[in-house]
């Protein structure tokens, strides 16, 4: 059995994390570290601590999952690993590249495991995706494209609002739904060679951008694309590969639709996202199988976020 550490009862471990854990055969929820003594009620059977050095010291689990804002993923997940337990981080790494790196040193350092949850990596479609790529289905690919609209904004008592603080988030959409897109072409295309964008304020005047357009270069000059946004109201979830011969079209990127050469395969995920994530780790501290994202490739994508970095907006626009 893998022993549990979860840190932050938010939305994410509330409806994804927590009921994954819940349900793996080989795990047992052992403790939770929240601010708030009413979350922990909902979970009686884990010892509740208030902080992660006062969990720590108490012990009695043997991986942590880190679901805390972004700017406290680093100082986290050091802590966990330096202690000697495995750690499986939400995404991205840390709020900079910099951060990123010390985290992973951190790891072969301890000799632990750290993952970070880039959960589409386990989507059955972007496996075969990658399996087509390879057999050269499209021929040789030469430009990928990857766009997440949707309309986010300031809301009253949401606990979610840390998003639109580029001190707890790191950037707006770049961060939050474009790490995820970034990371699936890093699976697809290997390391990133090179990364040029811009990120802007269109309509929403936040300390964090609105929108991000990134442009990257993969090994044998693969070109991809990836725009994400917080303000359109009509909603996307595009993601396609272009070939010399043919195309892969995943959109919906999230749905079960993958086609090509005039064939459509239905390839579903997982009812709950991150139960596969969940497994793999699993299966990774207890069986010694890969991860499905071990942090040394997760930090690729945090090395691309860090190639906008200086487009970012020093406050919000007048």
């Amino acid at each position: 059995m893998l022993r549990w550490l979860v840190i932050g009862i938010g939305d994410i471990t509330r409806r994804r994390v927590i009921p994954a854990i819940l349900s793996s055969p080989r795990s047992s929820l052992q403790a939770i570290v929240t601010r708030d003594p009413a979350k922990a009620a909902d979970y009686p059977d884990a010892k509740a601590y208030s902080s992660l050095e006062e969990a720590l010291d108490a012990g009695g689990f043997d991986a942590v999952y880190v679901a805390s804002p972004v700017f406290l993923h680093a100082a986290q997940t050091i802590a966990g690993l330096r202690a000697g337990k495995h750690v499986l981080c939400e995404k991205p790494t840390a709020i900079s590249f910099a951060e990123a790196q010390t985290v992973v040193r951190a790891a072969d350092e301890a000799g632990c495991l750290f993952g970070v949850s880039y959960y589409r990596r386990l989507f059955p479609k972007l496996i075969r995706a990658r399996q087509l790529i390879r057999e050269g289905v499209i021929g040789e690919p030469v430009l990928a494209e990857a766009n997440c609209h949707g309309w986010l904004e300031l809301t009253p008592g949401w606990p979610r609002n840390w998003l639109f603080d580029p001190t707890a988030a790191g950037g707006g959409p770049l961060y939050d739904i474009g790490s995820h897109r970034i990371d699936a072409l890093n699976f697809l295309f290997g390391a990133p060679s090179r990364a040029v964008g811009i990120t802007s304020n269109r309509l929403h005047k936040y300390s964090v951008e609105d929108s991000a357009t990134v442009l990257i270069q993969y090994a044998v000059g693969i070109h991809a694309v990836v725009d994400v946004r917080w303000n359109s109201r009509v909603a996307r979830d595009q993601f396609r590969v272009i070939g010399s011969e043919g195309e892969l079209n995943l959109d919906p990127l999230s749905g079960p639709e993958l086609r090509y050469g005039g064939r459509e395969e239905l390839l579903p995920t997982h009812d709950n996202v991150h139960a596969p994530l969940i497994e793999n780790f699993v299966a990774a501290v207890l069986d010694g199988v890969p991860l499905a994202c071990p942090g040394s490739e997760a930090i690729l994508t945090d090395w691309v976020t860090a190639q906008l970095a200086a487009s970012y907006p020093a406050s919000a626009p007048r």
